[in-house]
């Protein structure tokens, strides 16, 4: 979220007033590694006692871009925290591990988590961890997690309040994966697309959507990557996974969150891996006794590939030319391989015509030198 952070005094006294009323006003802390949006962690040290705190003000994410409704409204992006809490709550509920919720100031967007350690999935498969057996718990989490029904309201924590989570129409797809020709048109070939290749992008995009009628719907989570999967020591099953980072979580086909996982926009997931985990999940899924259908799930899975790494390329070159942040530049060849493995898939036939018309893959997978681009 970007363009509402509350800064100078005002923001450091509420910070303190909050901690204060919890019971960590005395606490020392350090600044914890975030992502890409503008919320900031640090861990507290009280006592030999470690917590969490989120502090991300609440606000919309930039202007009206269609119809009244800025960016973060169309794609159903988190304005505030109430929806991070209200899922958390529902993710513990159900046996998962999602931080415990402390202390909460929503209004001012204020939350202590629980710490759930450092075991980030990427710094344990340095430290000597298989990936494939990180991978497969967290596919299994995945399994138990869509094979819940969808859930209704889920209160808050905070007066009576409660959140629906939203669905994944197609005009929030859309509009996500309309950033590459936004964003990274202009970043490779240093000009806007023609009008009549936006509209062509626009159709091919509704002419795949509606195969996705064919999966069920299932609460994802929406950023199930290694950036936000913790191996918790001490914890077996599917609490041994440590689940951060899902206040846009939203009900759309299970395939999405599988995506995220498998392909990995940091970290490269080889081609055999990739189709072994796919196996564990489906294996899981038939067995649970529920009416799964691999064909359409690998369909699915096909779109919501293409469509996540056409939006998250679109992203990146974004975070260059908007926000001056080159160093997501690197992954992008690495979405494009991944790309390519989506649109072999027949599903997706119209988008794959698009590529091959303005935007191929070569393009794509070529490295730009930040230092030559022109902001």
């Amino acid at each position: 979220m970007t363009g509402r952070r509350m800064t100078g005094h005002d923001r450091s006294d509420a910070r303190r007033a909050f901690l204060d009323q919890a019971g960590w006003g005395d606490a020392t802390a350090t600044p914890v590694a975030g992502d890409a949006s503008t919320r900031l962690y640090e861990r507290l040290t009280l006592d030999g006692k470690t917590a969490i705190l989120m502090d991300a003000p609440p606000g919309p994410d930039g202007p009206p871009i269609e119809g009244g409704k800025s960016y973060s409204a169309i794609v159903h992006l988190a304005e505030d925290m109430r929806p991070f809490a209200a899922i958390a709550r529902h993710l513990t509920a159900h046996g998962f591990s999602a931080p415990e919720l402390y202390a909460l100031d929503l209004d001012q967007g204020f939350i202590l988590l629980e710490d759930l350690g450092d075991g980030v999935f990427a710094q344990r498969i340095a430290a000597g961890d298989s990936e494939e057996a990180l991978y497969g718990e967290a596919v299994d989490v995945l399994a138990a997690l869509h094979a819940l029904p969808v859930p209704g309201p889920l209160p808050c924590g905070d007066a009576g309040a409660s959140h629906t989570v939203p669905r994944f129409d197609d005009l929030a797809m859309l509009t996500e994966a309309r950033l590459l020709p936004a964003w990274y048109a202009r970043l490779a070939t240093g000009r806007d697309l023609d009008a009549d290749a936006q509209a062509a992008f626009d159709a091919a995009w509704h002419a795949v959507f509606p195969a996705l009628s064919d999966m069920p719907p299932a609460l994802v989570l929406r950023d199930y990557h290694s950036p936000n999967l913790l191996a918790i020591e001490g914890r077996s099953g599917l609490a041994r996974i440590g689940l951060i980072d899902f206040q846009d979580a939203l009900i759309a086909p299970g395939a999405y969150d599988v995506v995220s996982l498998l392909q990995d926009a940091r970290r490269t997931i080889a081609p055999d891996l990739e189709a072994r985990l796919l196996a564990r999940y489906e294996a899981a899924r038939t067995v649970q006794g529920t009416s799964f259908d691999a064909e359409a799930f690998r369909a699915a899975y096909a779109i919501m590939g293409a469509q996540r790494n056409t939006k998250i390329i679109g992203i990146f070159a974004r975070l260059l030319l908007r926000d001056g942040k080159p160093h997501y530049l690197a992954h992008i060849p690495r979405l494009a391989d991944y790309l390519a493995r989506d649109l072999a898939h027949p599903a997706l036939a119209p988008v794959a015509r698009w590529y091959e018309a303005h935007m191929p893959l070569d393009i794509i997978r070529t490295e730009i030198n930040p230092d030559s681009v022109t902001r």
